[in-house]
């Protein structure tokens, strides 16, 4: 069964709205070796060394060193990114644009608010036709899955990636995942035959899904901040990944699946940062129950090694310390890392600038970050 080649780890954590649960799925991704566990919050591991002085691994936070697959390239120019224009069409951003910035007149900021606001203005969940107590998966209503899907490409347009879509079949499989979910009261990647409503359609999805103890639109927040997930940030990184999609949304109203593994997508992004690179929504930061101040930013790549990554974020040209955490390979990219801000906090109206050093290809790029209200 797929489930039985994936592990993932089920974080719980206290939130303003009660009691919140997430997991995320880990995929062998080409060149590894076969997964041997699951890798879970606060676990013993090693954590890559701080960058800037000062900036020594809060208690609890350490990672386990990632392994990474493929041939990294030895390319040594600076890959640097900058805005898109922010237009929001469903084609995909371009990855770079002119060196100046230039969005061909329009206020990028403004563009990138308007979309942000936009589609952001319905995020009503949808209503589920199915029942826990006649093991019913059901269905939500169309706005939901949309709504949902909307959210998700939003978040991968301010990363320049482009859009997914969804699958009718996976949809279903996700329907069995979430009534599975909602009728044990709990998350599992590889649930046992003999929970309540089980159902191979069920595992299944479970196996190769983002699941959350929220309804389907309100995941997609949680799974970009990603709370409790320090070793991984691996919902996050799915939802940014080259290969994700097209995808599957199953939701009751109080848990839901997100199919990420298995995708064609064929994105093919060199790195991708989360905050993201260019005007970025100073809301986006504070959502899903905590913010990125505590769970950290990040920068995945399927290409290069980030395990000896070190970073400097610079405001104004005033450091700001971070400590930077190598994260687990096979969660969304083959490398990855989280920069978790040390006695500072991400502002709106201040335009940061990220370099990242000791790696194939020097990475370089401003997040501009903006209150776009609402």
């Amino acid at each position: 069964m797929i489930a039985s080649m994936m592990s993932g780890s089920c974080l719980r954590f206290a939130g303003l709205t009660g009691l919140a649960l997430l997991c995320a799925c880990y995929q062998g991704l080409p060149g590894e070796g076969e997964a041997t566990g699951s890798s879970s919050a606060g676990s013993e591991g090693t954590s890559a060394s701080s960058t800037t002085a000062g900036t020594a691994g809060s208690a609890g936070s350490a990672t386990s060193t990632a392994t990474t697959a493929g041939t990294a390239s030895t390319a040594s120019t600076a890959t640097t990114a900058t805005t898109g224009d922010g237009s929001g069409s469903d084609d995909g951003a371009s990855a770079s644009a002119s060196a100046d910035g230039s969005t061909g007149g329009a206020d990028p900021a403004a563009a990138m608010c308007e979309r942000w606001l936009a589609d952001r203005a319905d995020l009503s969940e949808g209503a589920w036709s199915g029942s826990v107590a006649s093991c019913d998966p059901g269905d939500i209503a169309a706005n939901g899955r949309t709504n949902a899907l909307r959210v998700l490409n939003l978040y991968r347009w301010l990363a320049m990636l482009p859009p997914i879509d969804l699958d009718e079949t996976r949809n279903q499989l996700g329907q069995a995942c979430a009534l599975m979910m909602d009728a044990n009261d709990a998350l599992s990647h590889a649930p046992p035959a003999d929970w309540t409503c089980y159902s191979g359609d069920g595992a299944m999805a479970a196996g190769n899904s983002n699941i959350a103890t929220t309804a389907a639109v309100a995941a997609i927040d949680l799974y970009m901040v990603d709370p409790g997930n320090p070793d991984t940030l691996g919902h996050r990184r799915w939802i940014l990944s080259n290969s994700i999609g097209p995808t599957g949304i199953g939701s009751t109203s109080g848990y839901s699946c997100l199919w990420t593994l298995g995708g064609s997508g064929a994105a093919n992004a060199p790195w991708t940062a989360y905050p993201s690179p260019g005007p970025y929504p100073f809301a986006a930061s504070t959502l899903g129950w905590t913010s990125l101040d505590e769970t950290g930013w990040s920068i995945q790549s399927d290409s290069i090694d980030l395990s000896a990554a070190q970073v400097t974020i610079t405001a104004d040209g005033d450091p700001r310390p971070v400590t930077v955490h190598v994260l687990g390979s096979g969660y969304g990219s083959n490398s990855a890392i989280s920069m978790i801000p040390q006695g500072w906090a991400l502002t709106a109206g201040v335009r940061y600038h990220v370099s990242v050093s000791s790696v194939s290809e020097p990475i370089e790029y401003d997040v501009d970050v903006v209150d776009c209200g609402g």
